[in-house]
């Protein structure tokens, strides 16, 4: 296991009037701005992130349960690292070294070889391009199989995005989900209901008002170029930001963040996730990698 990288250490790509900042520890987004307006709640230069503010999560997002799991007839037991609801939570990199495998003006890529350990006794070969172009941001994640064996996997990342307004309240939400999954005390799926009809239905843009978000969205409804799409929007700065998905994310992650106090309603988490909560354990939407097959993810942020 490599040791963690100095918190301070990151890479800044540009393009036009775009700025993007990535960072080693963990591989994740610390900013993104465009035309001067900071579109990512993100975290001060040389510190590490609180509240999983742009994180990375591999080899699986959100949580599992009691940290075990079955895979090919195997029992795998994780760290809690959500002890007070005994879950293991967000993966195995967010603390994690990453490199510079390739960089221009415009890009980044990052890459981090995740070897073998108990609880996940397999081995990932990720990388991460971070790319500014006409069309905003897009973040491409590659995850390789690089061991013998079969093994499960899930993807995901934790972005804030917010339009400097003091909270989140007043901002037009519109979000593609046409179902959520149910919750148990743990945060652990336990079914799953239209959102037509119900305070959580924004397929319709509507403002987010008091609306208290940390649920899971599924049922994407997507564009013809099979995105779907997240659109936040300022009715009276006329200022916006957008955050689509392609086809391999189809659970979106919406979390106002009100028991946090350093991002609490200030900004809205939009999380993609290739699969919902406790995928290791119910199997459901889990990605089966095989011995050197690739799993290839987009999102990406489109200033308004």
């Amino acid at each position: 296991m490599s040791a963690a990288a100095p918190a301070g250490v990151e890479v800044e790509i540009a393009a036009a009037d775009q700025r993007a900042a990535v960072v080693l520890l963990g591989g994740g987004l610390r900013s993104y701005s465009a035309a001067g307006r900071d579109l990512l709640d993100g975290f001060p230069a040389g510190s590490a992130p609180t509240s999983g503010r742009g994180q990375v999560l591999l080899p699986w997002p959100n949580r599992l349960e009691d940290g075990t799991y079955e895979f090919d007839g195997c029992r795998h037991e994780l760290p809690l690292t959500e002890p007070e609801r005994r879950n293991a939570i967000h993966g195995l990199v967010r603390t994690e070294e990453w490199e510079v495998a390739a960089q221009e003006g415009h890009r980044v890529v990052l890459r981090h070889l995740l070897e073998p350990r108990p609880g996940y006794p397999f081995a990932l070969d990720l990388a991460i391009e971070y790319s500014l172009g006409p069309g905003g941001l897009t973040v491409t994640t590659t995850s390789t199989n690089a061991g013998p064996d079969a093994c499960p996997f899930g993807s995901g990342q934790h972005p804030y995005i917010r339009l400097g307004t003091a909270t989140v309240d007043s901002l037009v939400l519109r979000a593609p989900g046409s179902a959520v999954l149910l919750e148990d005390e743990r945060r652990l799926p336990r079914g799953r209901e239209p959102v037509e009809g119900t305070a959580l239905d924004f397929r319709r843009p509507r403002a987010l008002g008091a609306e208290r978000l940390d649920d899971a969205f599924t049922g994407l409804e997507r564009g013809a170029d099979g995105r779907a799409r997240v659109e936040l929007r300022d009715p009276v700065g006329r200022a916006g930001v957008d955050l689509w998905v392609d086809e391999s994310y189809r659970y979106l992650m919406l979390f106002t963040g009100d028991d946090l106090p350093d991002v609490a309603r200030r900004s809205l988490a939009v999380e993609p996730m290739t699969c919902p909560p406790n995928a290791f354990r119910t199997g459901e939407d889990l990605v089966r990698l095989e011995p050197g097959e690739s799993h290839v993810s987009a999102w990406g942020l489109v200033p308004g």
